[in-house]
């Protein structure tokens, strides 16, 4: 079994059509056919069916799939981190990061890296909650920063870089606009500007209100940071925002107030594999973060 055969059948398996596939590596039409068939009498098994002009993978070939993927993505981790050991100053980094962290944090800290490895490259992967847990699980990425941070999953490292407090945005009309603090009861009666179901800002929000008694009700929904800040200077309800989403200003036409009870707040940190070593490039950029936020609390 050779790695181009893999390579080979899963293009053809994502794209279910050889000659499309064939187009899209710069490989002639009839090598593909041949070294799949090869695969085929290796393994004994059919991996696709016709189906009209195009081909479908069968149930054994959707079973291959999984783990032809899975081979190649250690055998190319692999050979990154021997690149990298090589010349770990000039690798490349891949990090994840939720929209909540992308203003702000991910800009000041790769800013600030860069400054002193300025040979690194970074590939940046935004993505939900759930997408950033899985891709780090799945190898797509080693490194992700999070907020609130996971502590219980059995395959996933967490190291907590800050605590943040978590304030209420209101429209500047609001009558509550000019306290110096709130309690979040105080808000029981407003419509609220969340973030869709599924996402983890939308479960913060939730589980704060429930702790002050009352269930929020969500009127209106934003997809993103910007979204969600601009429903609230809209005056189409609140919303609860990290502090480091305010880059230390609130947006126009809105007022961001300290909720003095129940105390709000959520971990941010990274997370990493258990089950598999960093690369080089990425133990540094581990490192530094580490370092990086410890001098920011002493500071403070």
């Amino acid at each position: 079994m050779e790695l181009r055969q893999l390579r080979y059948f899963i293009e053809v398996a994502k794209r279910e059509h050889v000659s499309e596939a064939a187009q899209h590596i710069h490989v002639a039409q009839s090598a593909i056919s041949r070294q799949i068939a090869n695969l085929e009498d290796e393994l004994g098994v059919q991996l696709f069916e016709k189906d009209g002009r195009n081909v479908k993978l069968t149930p054994v070939g959707k079973l291959f799939l999984e783990h032809a993927e899975t081979a190649l993505k250690a055998i190319d981790y692999a050979k990154e981190q021997i690149d990298e050991y090589l010349n770990p100053e000039s690798g490349t980094i891949k990090v994840g990061f939720p929209t909540s962290l992308a203003s702000h944090l991910m800009p000041t800290v790769i800013s600030a890296f860069k400054e002193k490895h300025s040979n690194v490259a970074f590939q940046l992967r935004q993505g939900s909650y759930k997408f950033l847990i899985d891709a780090v699980k799945n190898r797509e990425i080693n490194l992700a920063f999070l907020g609130p941070v996971p502590t219980q999953d059995p395959d996933i490292e967490s190291q907590i870089l800050f605590s943040e407090n978590i304030s209420a945005l209101l429209p500047i009309s609001h009558p509550l606009a000019g306290q110096r603090s709130l309690r979040l009861n105080d808000l029981r009666n407003d419509e609220f500007v969340l973030f869709p179901e599924g996402m983890v800002l939308h479960r913060v929000v939730i589980d704060a209100c429930k702790q002050a008694g009352f269930i929020p009700n969500g009127s209106s929904v934003g997809e993103d940071l910007d979204a969600i800040k601009g429903l609230v200077s809209a005056g189409m309800g609140v919303t609860l925002l990290p502090d480091s989403t305010f880059d230390e200003t609130s947006p126009r036409f809105t007022v961001r107030i300290p909720i003095d009870m129940p105390q709000v707040r959520r971990t941010v940190g990274l997370i990493l594999p258990k089950q598999r070593e960093l690369a080089p490039s990425e133990k540094v950029f581990y490192r530094f973060v580490k370092d990086f936020f410890n001098r920011l609390e002493q500071y403070k």
